[in-house]
């Protein structure tokens, strides 16, 4: 059975609460279960912070015994060479996750430090995003 990480990063705890135009109203546990349900033949396990080195102690944690991460790591995206750099560092590949399009959004979130790691990026299909990814391991 293949062994994939879910990480969530800064803000994504408040899924289904905050700004749900652009977010929506599920929280991410009430979808990671449906997630679970969708894909029986994947060990899924779940991580969030809002803690950039927290991010990066899980990456190195599990960046070489499991067969994939999904990884929305928000507005760290955005700013973090340091979570770019763990990706690099680690054999796990890994895939960048958006639930909206950032780029209908800020320039600022027009650019990602980590996407040049990942074996490949998903923006703009909600949470569903995270299917599609998990679909591809």
């Amino acid at each position: 059975m293949k062994k994939i990480l879910i990480l969530n990063g800064p803000n994504l705890n408040l899924l289904g609460v905050r700004e749900k135009g652009i977010y929506g109203d599920q929280s991410f546990e009430s979808y990671l279960e449906e997630l679970k349900a969708k894909f029986p033949g994947l060990e899924l396990s779940y991580f969030q912070s809002n803690s950039e080195g927290a991010i990066i102690d899980k990456l190195h944690e599990i960046g070489f015994n499991f067969d994939g991460v999904v990884l929305n790591a928000g507005a760290y995206t955005h700013t973090s060479v340091a979570i770019a750099d763990a990706i690099a560092a680690i054999t796990t590949p890994v895939i960048e996750v958006h639930i909206s399009n950032v780029h209908q959004r800020e320039t600022f979130r027009h650019h990602s430090y980590l996407s040049k790691n990942c074996k490949g990026i998903i923006v703009g299909f909600g949470l569903d995003g995270y299917r599609l990814a998990l679909a591809s391991f």
